[in-house]
């Protein structure tokens, strides 16, 4: 017999996971994805606020599956599956598949929104941390030459939109580089003409964490001269000037848009059924109802658990690249497939230093026992001996010596 070919598209959370578990398989699975690397995405906010940098939070597929002899990695953008031929189209050329994981991931959501979508930066990638972390650090070296005070003070308002992890960990760290490492490098500035502004459409933060814990996040952000406005809504954005849905204005030079995520393009590119975000309807066994050869997992899937969506989130996509490869595997062993369960491990967000939230199955934590529980599962988190040992020498560096390793303007 043939031996069968597994496709994987996308090698984030979902992809990876699913082509280490095929490891051994008597199978061929072939990695795609349009980068050569696996990033962390829960440390990038730490690339764009200087504290670490790219290299330390991403690392070389080739280098994760060279002992794996079952797998090819292509470089290579995919535009599209013919499920009939069943073959995924890509710029490198046409990929067949007996069985498909599609892991495709998340984009920035705009709402449609044209000016934000020109002029705000994201936090999706590298290229975007570095971009973002070029730009505050410019915006420091033009305001300590610029002698107009309302301009000045523009350069230095800081927004960040979105009250979820991402948003609430940028704005902490933020505040941080700017109050503990920036005040040094620029003594000459009035530290008080620096604003950091956290927006969030909602009447709370992190949507989603039990109450107590979205108490002290607002309270442990505005210990840090955080600006938190709840309830707030963005109506457009000019890269000067941030209106909101009210009619207020904000001079600003620096807009972080963390307020939403949807599914890739590719997803809106498949003719498959998709709901909320773009996300694939698959059967409780993942698959498409129509193909059950296709397996999508992680942001790209949509599944419900009591009624409600499952989170866009990295465990997520981890248990569900689990169970996808069972049930091929199961599959070809004629045996019955199962269904997916998520298993709730817990959130986690850190709002800079000695301060976090966490909740971890009925125990919750706040403080430094929790920025403890994030230090340890993030640095586990890290592929790679070197880049754990590095990030814990940077993370331990800035905490006794409040200074941050990466304080570089670079070309892009």
């Amino acid at each position: 017999m043939k031996t069968k070919r597994i496709v994987i598209i996308g090698a984030g959370f979902g992809g990876l996971r699913a082509a280490q578990k095929l490891a051994g398989a008597d199978m061929q699975v072939t990695l795609i994805d349009r980068r050569n690397y696996h990033l962390f995405q829960p440390l990038l906010y730490q690339v764009a606020t200087a504290g670490l940098s790219a290299d330390e939070i991403a690392y070389p597929l080739r280098a994760i599956f060279r002992a794996q002899k079952n797998l090819e990695f292509l470089l290579a953008e995919v535009s599209g599956v013919d499920f009939e031929a069943k073959t995924v189209l890509t710029d490198r050329g046409l990929q067949p598949y007996d069985a498909l994981i599609i892991a495709a991931g998340a984009a920035v959501n705009f709402f449609g929104n044209a000016s934000l979508e020109r002029n705000a930066l994201t936090l999706k990638d590298v290229g975007d941390a570095v971009a973002l972390r070029n730009h505050v650090l410019g915006m420091f070296e033009l305001a300590s030459n610029e002698m107009d005070p309302e301009r000045r003070r523009a350069l230095l308002t800081f927004v960040v939109v979105g009250g979820g992890p991402t948003g609430v960990e940028s704005a902490g760290a933020f505040a941080e580089l700017i109050r503990l490492v920036l005040g040094k490098d620029y003594p000459r500035m009035n530290i008080e003409d620096v604003r950091v502004i956290l927006l969030e459409a909602a009447g709370r933060l992190l949507n989603g964490f039990p109450e107590k814990l979205q108490q002290n996040a607002r309270q442990s952000l505005e210990k840090k001269h955080v600006e938190v406005r709840l309830e707030t809504k963005v109506g457009g954005y000019d890269g000067s000037l941030l209106t909101l849905a009210d009619g207020t204005t904000i001079p600003a030079r620096t807009l972080l848009w963390s307020a939403g995520v949807r599914v890739a393009g590719l997803m809106d590119r498949l003719g498959i059924e998709q709901a909320r975000l773009g996300r694939a309807v698959v059967t409780p066994e993942l698959h498409l109802a129509n193909h059950a050869e296709v397996y999508v997992i992680g942001d790209a899937a949509y599944l419900e658990d009591r009624g409600t969506a499952l989170p866009m989130m990295a465990p997520v996509a981890v248990q569900q690249a689990d169970v996808a490869v069972r049930n091929i595997l199961a599959g070809e062993a004629g045996q019955k497939q199962q269904a997916f369960v998520y298993r709730d491990p817990g959130s986690l967000a850190t709002i800079g230093r000695n301060a976090a939230v966490a909740r971890i199955g009925r125990w919750q934590f706040t403080g430094f026992m929790a920025w403890m529980v994030w230090l340890v599962i993030h640095l586990v988190g890290l592929i790679g001996f070197r880049n754990r040992l590095i990030v814990l020498i940077n993370w331990a560096w800035d905490y006794f010596f409040y200074d941050r390793a990466v304080r570089l303007i670079t070309k892009e």
